[in-house]
């Protein structure tokens, strides 16, 4: 169950406007969990769009051709469709205050080598995070 004032799969944050006044910004939140690729791949392309506007960003990602900006992409319109279905009017105008990717699990393997020896081969997932900001759903 949710708590009051904070809707499900939402985040909030509080602001600060003056010295005795707090607001609660609201974020409409995508996350890809377990992506099967290295969060060094994505990373770059997640400090490119953060800031922009989510169309510029879809723009900027649509003519990149990388396999961890085309996930990166997909996440972003999760979060524009969330925000959307959440009610933002215009939701392609809220700014992406949020881009992050963080490591997932690991999987460890191994490679045989020469004379008896083994060496590790780690296969690397990530966590891809987009959050847009939408003042009129605090």
């Amino acid at each position: 169950m949710a708590s009051p004032g904070r809707e499900p799969g939402g985040a909030t944050e509080t602001r600060r406007t003056s010295p005795t006044e707090f607001r609660i910004m609201a974020h409409v939140k995508a996350i890809h969990r377990n992506a099967k690729i290295s969060p060094t791949k994505v990373r770059p392309f997640a400090d490119l769009i953060r800031g922009m506007t989510a169309s510029e960003a879809v723009v900027a990602l649509r003519y990149v051709h990388n396999r961890g900006a085309k996930l990166l992409a997909k996440v972003l319109a999760s979060a524009i469709a969330n925000a959307e279905d959440r009610g933002a009017r215009n939701a392609e105008s809220l700014p992406v205050v949020e881009a992050r990717v963080d490591g997932g699990p690991t999987m460890k393997r191994i490679r045989p080598r020469s004379r008896g020896m083994a060496n590790p081969v780690l296969k690397r997932s990530s966590h891809i995070h987009v959050a847009l900001d939408a003042p009129e759903l605090s």
